[in-house]
């Protein structure tokens, strides 16, 4: 469950006021909006990347405002993928479950299977495809099981045959881990393809779109 409420954010003339929207254990929520209009902000606010002025996030029951990052058990996708260019795909998937001190004990392998990217582990990010490179950072954002998942356009930069497989890849996900996921995006289609909710940000409101 994702719950954020009152949330008020400012980065110099930038504002959000007022955010409120609630995510049900479980289930697919899209969020909408004009680009520049605060999603990623939004994002990066429940994750624990972007201080906000007041308001709370409560994920799970648990009020998570004042926890660093690495405690907050989410699990993040940012829309460059931010994968480390120096890692392999393994050590790569790796990184989540090595700073949380979580043995690894066989989760890499396991998370390799059922994403397809078996083949790739002693690969490096240069010579991924967009789509492979993005079923890595998705195996990244999942390997120590987090309880959210955000994920920023994630399938904007794929072409449309990719962005179809993709949609297949996170439906196989939501299936397997039940992971209450946050998904922001431009595209009607994903929403169409994946969300139980879809949420619009307009002029600094959260809406429901029917």
């Amino acid at each position: 469950m994702i719950e954020v409420s009152g949330l008020h954010i400012r980065a110099g003339v930038f504002r959000l006021d007022d955010i409120s929207f609630r995510v049900n254990s479980g289930a697919y929520a899209v969020l909408m909006g004009k680009s520049g209009g605060g999603k990623t902000t939004i994002l990066e606010a429940i994750c624990g990347l972007r201080a906000f002025e007041s308001g709370s996030i409560r994920l799970d029951e648990r009020e998570i405002s004042a926890l660093p990052p690495a405690a907050r058990m989410v699990g993040y996708v940012p829309q460059d993928l931010a994968l480390f260019s120096h890692l392999t795909v393994r050590e790569n998937l790796g990184f989540a479950l090595n700073v949380r001190r979580i043995p690894e004990n066989g989760r890499i392998d396991e998370l390799a299977g059922w994403l397809g990217i078996a083949p790739l582990l002693d690969r490096y990010p240069a010579g991924l495809s967009g789509g492979e490179a993005q079923r890595v950072a998705l195996g990244r954002a999942l390997a120590f099981q987090p309880s959210v998942l955000l994920l920023d356009e994630p399938l904007s930069a794929l072409d449309e045959a990719t962005r179809i497989e993709m949609h297949g890849v996170l439906h196989a996900v939501r299936e397997r881990t039940r992971v209450t996921t946050l998904h922001v995006t431009h595209h009607r289609e994903d929403a169409k393809a994946l969300a139980d909710v879809v949420m619009e940000l307009r002029d600094g409101k959260i809406v429901p779109v029917s």
